[in-house]
C-alpha cells in the first residue's frame, strides 16, 4: 500500500493580469479543515475590496473537498481550482483566487481559463513535494561499529535525523517501511547480530526529489 501523499511545501503566492482584471493565487498547507476555513478567512479580510475571493481545499485525513464560487457564475471559479488540485493530486493544502474586476466581462470560458491559471501559479509558488509515511528508529552501537552503521542507514535510503555521542553512540534516523528490513539485514551482518533497530513511531517526511 502506498503510504505517500502530494502537498505544497510552502504558504506562497503569484498573481496575474487578464483583461484588466487582477487575479491573485494564494495557497498554504493545512492539515484540517479549521485551518483552511481560517487561511480563507484571512484572504478575505486582507482583501476586503475585492471582487471575488474564490476557494477550494482538499483535507487528506478528513476525507473532504470543498469549493466556492463567491459570486462567480457557478462553475466557472470555484471548481476549476478544485480541479487544478486534484488533477496535481495535492492535498492537505487550500487554495484562494482573488480577483479584482477590471471592467471587461471575460465569459464563462475565460473566467474557467483564468481561475485555473490562478490555482496553477499559486501551487507552483507553493511548491508540489511528496510525503512519504517512514518509521523513526534509533539504536545503540559502539564506537567502532559507528562509521559502518552510519553510512548503512543512508545507503538503504534512511536519513539520519540526530547522533548521541555518551558510553555508546546512539542515532536517531527514519527510513521508509519496505527498505527497514533490507537495512535489518544488511545491519545484521556487519555488527554480527549485536545491533538492532528499535522502530519508535511512524511519520510523514518530505522525499528528497
Amino acid at each position: 500500500m502506498d503510504m505517500s501523499y502530494k502537498t505544497v511545501e510552502n504558504e506562497a503566492q503569484d498573481e496575474f493580469v487578464e483583461q484588466r482584471s487582477k487575479f491573485i493565487g494564494y495557497v498554504r498547507p493545512v492539515k484540517t479543515e479549521k485551518e483552511a476555513l481560517n487561511f480563507i478567512e484571512e484572504k478575505k479580510k486582507y482583501n476586503w475590496d475585492a471582487t471575488h475571493n474564490v476557494y477550494a481545499y482538499i483535507i487528506r485525513n478528513e476525507g473532504i473537498q470543498r469549493c466556492s464560487d463567491d459570486g462567480e457564475p457557478h462553475g466557472t471559479a470555484g471548481v476549476p481550482v478544485l480541479d487544478v488540485m486534484n488533477k496535481s493530486e495535492v492535498t492537505n493544502a487550500v487554495v484562494v483566487v482573488t480577483r479584482y474586476f477590471g471592467g471587461i466581462l471575460l465569459g464563462a470560458g475565460g473566467l474557467v481559463r483564468a481561475y485555473t491559471r490562478g490555482a496553477k501559479i499559486a501551487l507552483e509558488a507553493g511548491g508540489i513535494i511528496t510525503m512519504k509515511s517512514c518509521n523513526i528508529c534509533h539504536l545503540s552501537c559502539d564506537y567502532n561499529q559507528y562509521g559502518k552503521i552510519s553510512g548503512l542507514i543512508p545507503s538503504n535510503g534512511g536519513v539520519i535525523d540526530n547522533t548521541e555521542f555518551g558510553a555508546n553512540v546512539t542515532i536517531n534516523f527514519h527510513i521508509a517501511p519496505e527498505s527497514l528490513n533490507p537495512f535489518e539485514r544488511q545491519l545484521a551482518d556487519v555488527t554480527c547480530g549485536s545491533v538492532e533497530a528499535e522502530i519508535i513511531e511512524e511519520r510523514f517526511f518530505k522525499m528528497k526529489s
